[in-house]
């Protein structure tokens, strides 16, 4: 295993950290991606067939990404080489691509490990193509983004991509119990504080190994085993991975009103948390929530809209962490009324219609007229107003006369809107009357 730590720019003996020192070594020591390595899997079944091919690992940080990248190279004995988009430009690339070719043309392959491939622009990213097409080198990209956002069309149809998941509480665990036997002691842990360890990780395994050597370090006395308490002041508070501008940023949001149109209060404040956790801008929530109480509430309870505004002025008021309490009480409103999207898929109808209908005219009798030669030209003739019949409802069709009768909203029996129906429907029937006798 020399090779991998010469490639890493390590000694073998050279200090490292504990994260490094448990790196797998081979492929049955990677956790949590049984999806991708075992012998049905894609990637064990090419790594058993010795015949690799350009992947981009996508998933969150600590799952394994650059192990896996190493593994392959190891396998296919192929020379690995190691970049970051953050730190590399072109002329880093021409370097590596021009090395790439000689050892190629002395019958080595070369692994091109890059990490955060994502942040290449489109151009840089464009400069991988020759050499992934004619076989210069074997390109494995990672990534925390969505690569169909984040890389461009012609290098992703080049490329496998590989989802890996994100370190479950067993996988954690093993890292765990790996680390203890390498050192030879047990974590001074109470029960509680090892699972308040492992959920501080948050699925990155680089970050617990990295934790438990900090708490080895500075807690030599098993003995004095550490509760919670005692851990949460020994270590930082490590903050959710959430980018605001991201992918992270859009999932959430999604998860938060589809959980709200769901009527699932519980796991809409959940989401809600995790946002404002993630350092979300509170007025970006709250302006998703007027937009949900008029798109999947609308008349089904009038209060919603009225309720997502109160929220949105009270957090502008107060600020954080008071104003979050007004984004959590609208939360709860809006999960808790009636659904419905009649209001939003009659103005997408009317919005269509209007498109498609021109500038048609009003008809005349709906015109106002307040020159004498407006009034010669028929503008308010037979205007009925309403107010002076009986019902308050005169019947009269307010549509262009030459666009025949069109019903946009039909809302359901729900709600308030059930109310609604009712009036529109009294309606429709007093309107049939009217053309009847006329």
């Amino acid at each position: 295993m020399s090779d991998l730590f010469t490639a890493a720019g390590l000694e073998e003996k050279a200090p490292r950290p504990l994260a490094d020192r448990l790196r797998p070594r081979q492929l049955s020591e990677v956790v949590g991606q049984d999806h991708l390595i075992g012998p049905d899997a894609s990637l064990g079944r090419m790594m058993a067939s010795g015949r690799l091919g350009s992947l981009v690992l996508w998933g969150p940080p600590g799952t394994g990404k650059t192990t896996l990248a190493r593994l392959l190279a190891q396998t296919g004995e192929l020379h690995f080489v190691q970049t970051s988009a953050i730190l590399s430009g072109v002329a880093e690339l021409k370097k590596i691509f021009a090395e790439a070719r000689s050892r190629r043309q002395a019958g080595q392959g070369t692994l091109l490990f890059v990490d955060e491939i994502h942040r290449f622009n489109r151009a840089q990213q464009d400069s991988f193509l020759p050499h992934v097409e004619d076989g210069t080198i074997i390109l494995v990209g990672a990534t925390t983004e969505n690569p169909s956002f984040e890389l461009n069309s012609a290098l992703l149809s080049r490329m496998q991509v590989l989802i890996l998941n994100r370190l479950d509480s067993t996988a954690l665990e093993a890292l765990l119990s790996r680390a203890e036997t390498h050192v030879g002691r047990r974590l001074p842990l109470t029960r509680e504080a090892r699972e308040r360890l492992v959920a501080m990780a948050d699925g990155d395994g680089r970050y617990l190994l990295n934790a438990a050597e900090q708490i080895l370090a500075l807690v030599e006395d098993e003995a004095g085993r550490l509760d919670p308490e005692r851990l949460m002041a020994l270590m930082q508070r490590r903050p959710p991975a959430y980018d605001k501008d991201r992918e992270g940023h859009y999932n959430l949001i999604s998860a938060l009103h589809k959980s709200l149109r769901g009527s699932d209060v519980d796991a809409a404040l959940y989401w809600l948390a995790r946002m404002l956790a993630g350092g979300e801008d509170p007025r970006y929530v709250s302006r998703r929530l007027i937009r949900f109480a008029s798109e999947d509430i609308g008349l089904a309870d009038p209060q919603a809209l009225t309720q997502a505004l109160a929220a949105d002025q009270a957090w502008r008021l107060l600020g954080s962490p008071e104003g979050e309490l007004a984004l959590a009480q609208a939360v709860i409103y809006l999960a808790c009324a009636p659904k419905s999207n009649a209001a939003y898929k009659a103005f997408g109808a009317a919005a269509r219609a209007a498109a498609d209908s021109g500038s048609l005219m009003p008809p005349a009798h709906s015109l106002n007229a307040p020159t004498a030669l407006m009034k010669d030209l028929g503008y308010g003739k037979d205007y009925a107003y309403d107010h002076d019949t009986a019902e308050g409802f005169a019947g009269r069709d307010y549509f262009p006369e030459e666009l025949s009768r069109q019903t946009f909203y039909d809302p359901p029996e729900r709600g308030f809107e059930r109310d609604i129906r009712r009036r529109l429907d009294y309606w429709a029937r007093l309107r049939a009357r009217r053309t009847s006798e006329s």
